[in-house]
């Protein structure tokens, strides 16, 4: 028997242990199916279009105990019955035709009017499944697990399976439909946090710790990190409760952004970027307001990591004779920062800067950690280099030597020369690089550097290379550079 009815079985299985089982809730479900059985709206249940969800009317899922006190505030989540067609097997399997991978089996069927497909002996089919899923297949699948862990030939449990699963307040369905309640009042409002917030669920960032080169400092703040998510409780008790506002510091390309959407990867957390410097934006109006309702989602969408890019900003404002209202905004912020906590809001606050140099008082006080963020050393550069490389096809690749050239880059200008390496290559119809490749993107990738930071004469009026403005692009060098530190294994 194939894989493709492997697949289509486990999914059908945990349609109807689902449906059966009233003790089972969205937890249990993988998130690959959850996304197929996602009712947007209460009144949805209603609708033609239940056939093709999978959703029937019925009750809403219950609330967790850590939801909003207004039961209308919430997602409607996955009700039951579970309802399995041909478009719904495809879209949860990625099997192509459903039905054909089962239909020779005799406890699948397929009614002909609806397309719906179902195990007429579900015992059946649970032997089936057992003698061909493997132990990975089983402890990633809580549903199934819960009704199986008794039989003679499974050695996984039910509070196994459900451990390894990812919690439904991770999955994107789940935050865009509390977002959407959340900012359903005022269109042109809602145009503006949308510019200010950016909500990223773990399943959308590919990057990993396991991938990333840290210095000493920062694996042992993230350890501490992690152990005061694990006992949130103990330190709750014990009165410790202003833990887990972290500023990282660090020029730019050196990890900040990266390793905070890692660390959300990891936790299996929904990540809320904000970059701060937008407070300070001529196109948003009702600026401390934008605060308030930035820390209002990150509540809503605990736990979670709340990420504030450009933390320098306050500062700037702070000191500045700007508007009145920036600086409600920034006082706002400040508030915010001392009223959020990871152990009654189950929000992680991540501040980051590139000029630590412009905090002052008030703001190096908002946190209980400070990490820092250097430009990687050699070691670590040929450790980034090896990573970056992995995949590629390289002739008598050295890292250290090229780490050993490229003195003063960070974990992003990497990237950038392998990347010029790669399409130089291409130019010439190839798709094996050799040493040669990568050092003449490294002194390309310094011909450019210093090109970007040359004063140029013309006239006797001083120019800036860049943009033909007289402006420098730092800022967008910045922004690009903070998407960095692709890398591997500890350092």
């Amino acid at each position: 028997m194939s894989d493709r009815a492997l697949e289509i079985i486990e999914f059908l299985l945990t349609a109807h242990l689902y449906t059966e089982d009233r003790d089972r809730d969205e937890n249990d479900l993988p998130p690959r199916y959850r996304r197929v059985f996602w009712t947007e709206r209460s009144d949805d249940s209603d609708s033609d279009s239940n056939s093709d969800t999978g959703a029937t009317a019925g009750s809403a899922s219950e609330p967790s105990a850590d939801a909003p006190d207004d039961a209308t505030d919430m997602p409607v989540g996955i009700e039951r019955p579970l309802v399995v067609t041909n478009t719904v097997a495809r879209k949860a399997t990625g099997v192509e035709h459903p039905w054909d991978a089962v239909s020779d089996l005799l406890f699948t069927q397929q009614e002909d009017f609806s397309g719906r497909i179902s195990l007429t002996q579900p015992d059946m089919a649970i032997e089936w499944y057992i003698e061909r899923a493997d132990h990975e297949r089983l402890q990633t699948n809580a549903t199934i697990a819960a009704a199986v862990e008794d039989h003679d030939d499974i050695d996984i449990t039910y509070a196994e399976a459900r451990e390894r699963t990812r919690p439904i307040h991770a999955d994107r369905v789940w935050i865009d439909s509390l977002l959407e309640q959340y900012f359903d009042d005022d269109e042109d409002e809602d145009a503006e946090m949308l510019d200010l917030v950016q909500v990223r669920a773990p399943e959308e960032i590919e990057m990993t710790l396991n991938d990333l080169v840290l210095t000493g400092d920062q694996e042992g703040e993230i350890k501490k990190l992690m152990k005061a998510i694990e006992h949130r409780e103990y330190l709750a008790n014990i009165g410790l409760r202003e833990i887990g506002k972290i500023l990282f510091v660090g020029p730019p390309g050196t990890g900040k952004t990266t390793v905070s959407r890692a660390l959300a990867h990891e936790l299996g957390l929904p990540f809320v970027e904000v970059k701060l410097s937008m407070i300070t934006s001529q196109y948003l109006g009702e600026t401390a307001k934008n605060v308030e309702k930035t820390f209002e989602v990150a509540k809503r969408l605990s736990p979670c990591i709340l990420f504030i890019d450009e933390f320098d900003s306050v500062a700037k404002t702070r000191r500045s004779d700007e508007h009145a209202a920036l600086k409600r905004a920034v006082n706002t912020l400040l508030k915010s920062i001392d009223d959020i906590s990871l152990i009654r809001d189950e929000v992680i606050l991540i501040g980051a800067t590139n000029h630590p140099d412009q905090l002052d008082a008030a703001a190096w006080r908002r946190f209980d950690e400070i990490v820092n963020f250097p430009k990687p050393d050699r070691n670590m550069r040929a450790d980034i280099l090896k990573i970056i490389t992995d995949r590629m096809d390289i002739t008598e690749f050295d890292p250290v030597s090229i780490a050993e050239r490229t003195d003063g880059l960070t974990g992003s200008d990497l990237r950038m020369v392998l990347r010029e390496a790669v399409l130089e290559a291409l130019t010439e119809e190839r798709t094996t690089l050799t040493q040669r490749d990568i050092i003449n993107a490294v002194e390309d990738f310094e011909e450019r550097d210093n090109l970007k930071n040359m004063n140029m004469m013309s006239d006797g009026d001083q120019l800036v290379a860049g943009d033909g403005s007289g402006k420098t692009d730092t800022a967008e060098t910045d922004h690009d550079h903070d998407h960095d530190h692709d890398h591997d294994h500890n350092h």
